[in-house]
């Protein structure tokens, strides 16, 4: 939807040209010119807001980068805030009629005028449908695409200029964190990726009896327009004033959604914030806004899980590894002086009450760790962390008494037993079964296919060639068999480590025997082949 390539050079020189008015302004530039001091934080805030809506919310990524910025700024960024006036309501009506391709009346039976809030991408409008359900529209701003886009290539063009003249501001890696911001802006924008983040929300959370998440009115929503079901409630802050006996259940239930939604479902809630979090009349809590979500693919969530475990056994060298296995190092990364900027991460963790540790904390100093030797931090792991930060800042000031740690490590604990119990352990090995059969089915005739494209290729025709190809493909099927049989004795194990009887360990045993067998099979008819070719 957002390609901050498209526009040319000189479709955004007008825009390029006022930038740079505006930091010439502020003395931006003559900092860069080592001919002034930077400007101080507030005025910093000042200057993106002046530079308006997309600069703003590049303001507001910048906040969540305590490894690139010092915490003065950083703080001060995060005052950045995103309400603007509202859209004037014809916009808003032919918004929406052009993109349900309907007349306003004919699609709601009321729709208030007057908005619930406006921010930079959209503002949101109480209404109700002709079937008499009570629903909430999100209309995105007109001509946000081309502005995005037209704003996206100057600050492009600015970074690629800043770091050829300063080579300084390398060190910021800041062309990774725009195009993070890109990515992020992708997400807002697109209704309907938001309206597939709440049917997966839904879906994940369909066994949380004190959690209700508005369902898409998808008859009634588009790229652009996105209705839900109007969330009745109040938000979590306004309500803790009067119910503060409420709040250690409700923080309880965010903590273990938080948890589950990370490990078991890969996808994560990045802005839970108290102006997201509403409690319904009936005292369940309503999670609102997906449209700034994250998603953690399973061997990312493999490397957090193992990261916070180094992290809480004050495993250095081990949490070093989960590190770099979640965010790839950079050419001249420091691996010695990242893994004791980490140790020094950990003894300070150590040191420290665990019962007041922060994992967002320990988050953000290990990814200050990380940019400070050469690693380039993903977007999915700053947004992650920025998520725990949030909610960390939630929990503190709703629940202060509230022993978020006891509820993290309950969390963790319950997660570690799932992800070990038989039926888990018995798909994991189904799965691991079925990889290896399609590698032993597909792998000779891959590798005869390459083989021969080798041999009709530049090389021309090389003497043995095919039998080379036969000889790798029999040995191909010999590792893919010895894996094979080795994974059934390792699950088989995994089986009898399991606190249940019963048949569990029956199947454990049979998977052992029939491994070992397997293997010993293996072995006599590769030395009889090795016999008969001599």
């Amino acid at each position: 939807m957002i390609d901050p390539r498209k526009p040319t050079l000189l479709r955004a020189a007008p825009r390029l040209l006022q930038i740079l008015r505006v930091l010439a302004r502020h003395k931006f530039l003559g900092a860069l010119l080592g001919r002034t001091h930077w400007p101080a934080p507030q005025e910093v805030r000042e200057t993106l807001e002046e530079l308006g809506l997309i600069f703003l919310k590049f303001g507001q990524v910048l906040a969540m980068r305590g490894d690139l910025l010092p915490q003065a700024y950083v703080d001060e960024l995060a005052l950045l805030h995103d309400q603007l006036p509202a859209m004037d309501f014809e916009v808003v009506r032919a918004t929406v009629e052009a993109e349900l391709g309907r007349p306003l009346s004919q699609v709601f039976a009321s729709f208030n005028e007057v908005p619930l809030g406006a921010a930079t991408i959209a503002q949101v409008h109480e209404a109700s449908l002709h079937d008499g359900r009570h629903v909430a529209v999100k209309v995105q701003r007109p001509g946000l695409q081309a502005l995005i886009a037209t704003d996206m290539a100057a600050l492009n063009y600015l970074v690629a200029l800043g770091e050829s003249v300063f080579p300084s501001l390398r060190a910021l890696d800041l062309p990774v964190v725009v195009r993070e911001f890109a990515t992020s802006l992708r997400r807002e924008t697109d209704f309907n990726r938001e309206a597939r983040s709440v049917v997966l929300f839904r879906t994940a959370m369909a066994d949380f009896p004190d959690l209700w998440i508005p369902d898409v009115v998808a008859e009634c929503s588009s790229a652009a327009v996105l209705t839900l079901e109007f969330s009745a409630g109040e938000r979590v802050d306004f309500y803790a004033r009067q119910h503060p006996q409420a709040m250690p259940q409700a923080m309880n239930t965010l903590v273990r959604l938080m948890l589950q939604t990370i490990f078991e479902e890969g996808l994560f809630h990045a802005d839970p914030h108290p102006g997201n979090v509403f409690v319904l009349p009936d005292g369940r809590l309503s999670l609102l806004d997906f449209g700034n979500t994250g998603e953690l693919d399973e061997a990312m969530r493999e490397s957090l899980t193992l990261l916070l475990e180094s992290v809480v056994n004050g495993d250095a060298r081990a949490a070093t590894e989960a590190y770099l296995e979640m965010a790839p190092a950079g050419e001249d990364i420091n691996r010695g002086a990242l893994l004791v900027d980490i140790k020094t991460v950990l003894y300070e963790i150590r040191r420290t009450n665990l019962d007041n540790v922060s994992v967002g904390n320990a988050l953000e100093a290990l990814l200050r760790a990380g940019s400070r030797n050469g690693v380039h931090n993903p977007g999915e792991f700053v947004l992650l962390t920025r998520a725990f930060v949030i909610l960390e800042s939630m929990i503190r000031q709703l629940a202060p008494d509230h022993n978020y740690m006891d509820s993290f490590r309950e969390q963790i604990a319950r997660l570690r037993a799932l992800h070990f119990a038989p039926e888990r352990v018995k798909e994991k090995t189904g799965k691991l079964v079925r990889d290896i059969e399609r590698l032993v089915m597909d792998a000779p005739g891959d590798t005869r296919r390459v083989l021969r494209r080798i041999a009709e290729g530049d090389l021309g025709s090389l003497p043995g060639l095919e039998a080379l190809g036969g000889r790798f493909s029999r040995n191909l099927e010999r590792l893919a068999r010895a894996i094979a049989f080795a994974a059934l004795v390792i699950s088989g194990s995994l089986l009898l480590l399991t606190p249940m009887s019963g048949w569990h360990h029956t199947l454990g045993e049979v998977m052992i025997v029939g491994g070992i067998v397997g293997m010993v099979l293996s072995g006599i008819g590769a030395m009889r082949r090795e016999k008969r070719q001599r």
